[in-house]
């Protein structure tokens, strides 16, 4: 008897329809074919032992079964649970016309559980544009799936379950969520704030002005300044994930296998913090079969590289294109997939070896040359991506005892929403553009024109400091910023005058 069922294969961060063809027929013999990997060609002994366990039995008869369309990789077990199904149909223990109407997915335990999956949302998507009934798949991810309306999904979590629904023994639930809801109540809860650092009020305002315009941003002071607590808090000050944000960040960390059991979307901007030994396919993202890397990862929200001198130099490197596109196409010899990358860099580092270049009471025991051969470890192509420059000196004892709470998160982020506003309606027209760090050089021609005080206040400082050519561009980007936050239509020189304060690297001599 000839069957088919419904599964569905992950590549990027969208799902295709897998049709999964079942014969029994006479004979002995069992065969597996349509470009299974290794994982999907171990399903039988799980299926094997999962029916025998429920007291179902394992076709006796020849049984083929196909996986179309035979030229895209079938990767990873949750295939167990549709290539159960259709060996159940085809021996004509089950009853095979609900079969069609649904995808089904899930990886089987030897007595007959069922596990979770990985990339839960974009099958879920995938199936309503496709016309399906609904999704049967893992009890853990139903809550993941239930994001899409206008599909029926239901959670399961033993195979008796699915053979009994199918055959209308069963009537299972169906997994019912309202995100919304449950969105806008979550989207703003974190358990910092940035009213626990105490003094930096120079560097909060970095940090709000970098948030403000989707700026890249670099820390740089000694062991214990408040670098990495700063950089923590970032995502606090963030605008809140909005809804389609929302779903595309989640089908990234879905594909992946990171998302919590139970959650339905991720709510929070994403904060990755990898460590510097992480290598440049685990940064991009790759592999044999190719998975999301930190980057994308922490699409939509913050990638904290900390002591980003310590982190290779081919690791910092491969950063450069996703920076700039903000996406990572990562190609293959069978497939190429893209992945999304659109997020904000914040680095710290020590200004020397040492860790004390600089210090206003520590001095600095680095040779000569060390804290210019140090900072060389970044390169320039590398710096010219990040906006803001931002020297941190430690916090005074007297501050840290008897500095007042500072601002609230929450204040500080409602400022960044309005200048986010007002970037969003002025680039409304151009694909791609949301924000200030994003403007090209026509747009930088068009959205920060210079009255003569400015360009006068602007030559003045390069020449003195003797800042590089690459910082004006820098100056212009971040100055627009500064507007915004002031509500001002035009820059002004006041403007200006913070922005070169932002380019401490660039200051000719400043590693001596």
């Amino acid at each position: 008897m000839l069957v088919k069922c419904f599964g569905a294969a992950v590549q990027g961060i969208n799902a295709t329809v897998v049709t999964i063809e079942v014969n029994v027929s006479q004979g002995i013999k069992f065969f597996l074919v349509g470009l299974p990997d290794s994982a999907v060609r171990e399903s039988r002994e799980r299926i094997l032992s999962a029916l025998t366990h429920n007291k179902y039995r394992f076709p006796r008869q020849q049984v083929i079964i196909n996986m179309a369309p035979a030229d895209i990789k079938k990767e990873g077990s949750a295939y167990d649970l549709p290539l159960a199904m259709g060996m159940l149909a085809g021996n004509g223990q089950i009853n095979c016309e609900k079969l069609c109407k649904y995808i089904i997915m899930g990886e089987l335990s030897l007595d007959g559980s069922i596990l979770p999956i990985k990339g839960a949302l974009p099958i879920a998507i995938m199936a309503k544009e496709q016309g399906f009934e609904g999704f049967i798949l893992p009890d853990a991810n139903a809550k993941e799936a239930a994001v899409v309306e206008g599909l029926d999904v239901y959670g399961v979590s033993k195979i008796t379950e699915v053979v009994d629904f199918l055959d209308g023994r069963l009537e299972l639930e169906k997994i019912k969520l309202d995100s919304l809801k449950e969105f806008s109540e979550e989207n703003r809860k974190y358990d910092i704030d940035f009213a626990d650092v105490k003094g930096q009020e120079q560097v909060k305002r970095a940090m709000e002005i970098a948030a403000a315009g989707g700026h890249n941003i670099i820390l740089i002071g000694p062991p214990g300044a408040g670098k990495s607590m700063l950089a923590k808090r970032l995502p606090t000050i963030l605008p809140p994930l909005s809804i389609s944000e929302a779903l595309e960040t989640t089908k990234i960390h879905s594909v992946a296998g990171n998302m919590p059991k139970g959650t339905s979307l991720l709510f929070k901007r994403p904060f990755r913090s990898p460590h510097h030994t992480i290598s440049d396919i685990a940064l991009v993202g790759g592999g044999s079969y190719p998975q999301p890397g930190e980057i994308s990862l922490a699409h939509n929200g913050v990638l904290f590289l900390d002591e980003l001198p310590e982190f290779k130099r081919t690791v910092l490197e491969v950063m450069r294109q996703p920076l700039e596109d903000r996406n990572i196409c990562i190609s293959r010899a069978a497939n190429t997939v893209e992945y999304p990358a659109s997020f904000m860099l914040v680095a710290s580092m020590n200004p020397c070896p040492c860790g004390y270049y600089n210090h206003p009471e520590k001095e600095c025991v680095c040779p000569p040359g060390a804290v210019r051969k140090y900072l060389n470890k970044i390169s320039g192509p590398l710096l010219d991506r990040i906006d803001i420059h931002m020297e941190i000196i430690p916090v005074p004892f007297e501050d840290l005892t008897n500095k007042p709470i500072g601002e609230s998160s929450e204040i500080i982020r409602e400022r960044v929403i309005k200048a986010r506003q007002i970037q969003e309606k002025r680039y409304q027209l151009e694909n791609g553009i949301y924000c200030n760090a994003q403007m090209n050089s026509k747009l930088l021609r068009k959205h920060a024109k210079l009255n003569e005080e400015c360009k006068n206040l602007l030559q003045i400082a390069m020449n003195r400091l003797n800042l590089s050519a690459r910082a004006y561009d820098r100056i212009l980007k971040v100055s627009r910023t500064i507007a915004d936050l002031d509500n001002s239509e035009n820059i002004e020189a006041k403007h200006i005058s913070e922005a070169i304060t932002y380019r401490n690297l660039d200051r000719d001599g400043w590693a001596g």
